[in-house]
């Protein structure tokens, strides 16, 4: 058994995301940036500086939570990523131009297929990723 297994147990096995968190500076511009780029909101409550926005079909979604002092930041790289499936990733790239969202990268080719990258204006990354060159392993 390796070390790692040993730590595995039916009440310490991880069972998927829940969320993930971007810190924001502004709650009304951060809502507005991410509805520009296909995220709806599914829950707010204002007077805690929070936004869930839904990502796809599943309960996870994308946190936003104010953070007192964030200012606007250019991502260093390497920096963290979040990347969620689409359908075709050059195609978002373009929905993304065209709602006023540049693209941190232009779309780019991987081994499943394409991907591209925005950031936020507090240096939060998202890429869209389709898996045109590996259907099989798609969602749907």
């Amino acid at each position: 058994m390796s070390d790692n297994q040993s730590f595995r147990t039916a009440e310490t096995e991880l069972l998927g995301i829940d969320n993930a968190l971007f810190p924001v500076g502004d709650l009304d511009e951060a809502v507005g940036f991410y509805e520009r780029a296909g995220f709806p909101v599914t829950y707010r409550l204002d007077e805690a500086g929070l936004a869930i926005l839904k990502a796809g079909a599943e309960t996870p979604g994308v946190l936003l939570r104010v953070e007192d002092g964030i200012g606007r930041r250019t991502p260093p790289w390497p920096a963290p990523r979040f990347w969620l499936e689409v359908r075709d990733a050059r195609a978002k790239a373009r929905a993304l131009a065209a709602a006023g969202i540049p693209a941190l990268t232009e779309p780019f080719s991987g081994a499943t297929g394409w991907t591209v990258e925005i950031t936020d204006p507090w240096g939060n990354v998202v890429g869209f990723t389709d898996y045109s060159k590996r259907p099989e392993l798609a969602r749907g």
